[in-house]
């Protein structure tokens, strides 16, 4: 099982889904990042998760479907609504569908099991939470909605400190409950550990849920030489009191939780830190370059998983 949000977190979850029975693996997404525009719910770490897994996302941008056109949103734009949220023509589509089940009554794990499926899924796409939650982000502006921060203003603002709305009315999914209990090993894809992973581990019984008995549980760092391959993570863990940033930060955040931590060879001298911090370390090339490369991170990773079962 996979915990995963973002583009690095669904590389290896596609890793994971190549070198695993496909049937064998479940993906639990942050939905904290989730918003309603132009009247359509969207899901953007769900989507990026599916779109993955399915061979349709974008490879050079990691998100969205390679090959998408923009005609809707140019008339949207013609029109006068906001367009700094980019949805291509055949986004849009899931955007519609995922929407039109919602109301008429379906849960958000449900609705992500039929796009699953009619993409040929066959690993199961679990949404955190069927609650909406909705990251907001402290900065010296103020608060702000997370893409307003992500998107809109390309992340440059100082983070201060996140609030997750909604957070304490949302409920593990008997889904993911299940996923849990059948997993035999639950690997924390590397993906921010505060806006993507954050949420899902602070819904309301998350943590003691991942802790059973026997099932190792392992992190793969999101950050390499004390920068993030994508986004705001090493900035974040600056701003929110994790000097220097370092995947040692991020084990640190995970400390507790995981038995294992993964991190890339240029990080290689931090390793004796880590375990320092009670965690078995492996030091391995984590960079996902090409899906070979998330093919041997996710093999090296299960095997990591196995020695410390």
């Amino acid at each position: 099982m996979a915990l995963a949000g973002g583009v690095g977190g669904a590389k290896l979850a596609d890793g994971l889904y190549r070198v695993l029975p496909p049937e064998g693996l479940s993906v639990v997404v942050n939905t904290a990042d989730d918003l309603d525009l132009h009247g359509l719910r969207v899901c953007p770490d769900l989507d990026t998760v599916l779109y993955t897994l399915a061979g349709l996302a974008d490879p050079v941008q990691g998100w969205g479907i390679a090959g998408d056109t923009f005609c809707a949103l140019d008339l949207l734009g013609r029109y006068g609504a906001p367009t700094w949220f980019r949805l291509g023509d055949r986004d849009l589509a899931t955007h519609i569908r995922r929407t039109a089940l919602l109301r008429a009554g379906a849960r958000l794990t449900e609705v992500m099991r039929t796009l699953a499926d009619a993409l040929g899924v066959r690993a199961r796409v679990l949404p955190m939470c069927d609650e909406p939650v909705a990251t907001r982000v402290r900065t010296p502006e103020g608060t702000l909605d997370f893409q307003e921060y992500f998107v809109r203003r390309h992340h440059v603002d100082t983070v201060l400190g996140l609030e997750f709305a909604g957070i304490e009315e949302a409920h593990v999914t008997p889904e993911v409950s299940a996923a849990v209990q059948e997993a035999a090993a639950i690997v924390l894809c590397p993906s921010n550990p505060f806006v993507s992973l954050g949420p899902l581990l602070a819904v309301p019984g998350m943590r003691d849920l991942l802790r059973r008995p026997g099932v190792p549980i392992v992190a793969v760092s999101p950050i390499v030489a004390g920068q993030a391959l994508r986004g705001p993570a090493a900035e974040m863990l600056r701003t929110l009191g994790h000097e220097p940033p370092s995947a040692l930060g991020v084990a640190r955040l995970y400390s507790g939780l995981v038995h294992g931590f993964v991190l890339d060879e240029a990080d290689h001298a931090l390793a004796t830190q880590v375990e320092v911090l009670g965690l078995r370390a492996l030091v391995a090339p984590t960079v996902m370059s090409s899906p070979d490369d998330r093919r041997r991170l996710a093999a090296a990773t299960l095997a990591f998983a196995q020695e410390l079962a």
